[in-house]
């Protein structure tokens, strides 16, 4: 679903990302870990077509993200770790601003908006305007939102902070429940006790170069995701 091929992007004499190749399959939950600086954020805005990358490639779905942007966004839904929203809006008009851009029939906007806000806690809220949110509302408005398309695959950019547990929960049960259906999903995250119970495989960059890759369970030997984390950046555990 996702195809990343020695992707390279250079910020002066530093490369942020270098020669980086990644494969997630339908029905993937990928985990993207890396110390803040490593080159997490660069690779997913290069996978959603935010930044074009200086060497490599970019597929979604089998099409090249650089040659055709539009029609691999119609299959994709982005969550930044920081959403920008229309703060004039309400709640609810933003959501339908954004099923009218992915051509969502109204009686399935109404359903998932309403399944997901119902889950997520922030039913009572879509009335008020996105100004008034708090940074846990508004990342709960930016999964509905991402969602309400049903993509295909979804890329996420640290996407539990801020939430409170109950919400954490249900974005889990969400993530599994889409890849079990046939998606994917490729995130970040610094929480790596999530990682390691939610991820079917992970992928841990440093310095922009990925020094490992593959299912969870191959990746970790034995170990949890901490200790090889923390062995990857050469840091003695305490």
């Amino acid at each position: 679903m996702l195809r990343i091929e020695g992707l390279t992007k250079i910020y002066g004499d530093k490369k942020a990302v270098n020669d980086l190749s990644l494969h997630i399959n339908p029905g993937e939950i990928y985990g993207f870990i890396g110390r803040n600086g490593a080159g997490k954020t660069t690779t997913i805005k290069a996978c959603c077509g935010i930044l074009r990358p200086d060497l490599g490639e970019i597929y979604v779905d089998g099409i090249s993200i650089k040659d055709n942007p539009i029609e691999c966004k119609k299959r994709m839904a982005y969550i930044p770790d920081n959403p920008d929203l229309y703060e004039y809006m309400t709640g609810i008009k933003y959501l339908n601003f954004v099923a009218d851009i992915f051509e969502v029939g109204r009686a399935e906007r109404e359903e998932l908006s309403a399944r997901y806000a119902d889950g997520l806690g922030l039913t009572d809220d879509l009335a008020q305007p996105i100004s008034s949110y708090s940074h846990g509302m508004r990342q709960k408005l930016a999964i509905i939102s991402a969602l309400i398309h049903s993509p295909k695959l979804i890329i996420m950019d640290e996407p539990f902070v801020g939430l409170d547990p109950k919400a954490s929960h249900v974005l889990k049960t969400l993530m599994r429940e889409i890849c079990d259906g046939g998606g994917s999903i490729f995130f970040s995250t610094h929480v790596l006790e999530v990682a390691e119970k939610l991820c079917d495989k992970v992928a841990i960059i440093k310095d922009g170069k990925l020094i490992i890759s593959g299912p969870m369970e191959q990746a970790l030997g034995g170990a949890s995701l901490e200790e090889v984390f923390l062995e990857s950046e050469g840091e003695d555990r305490l």
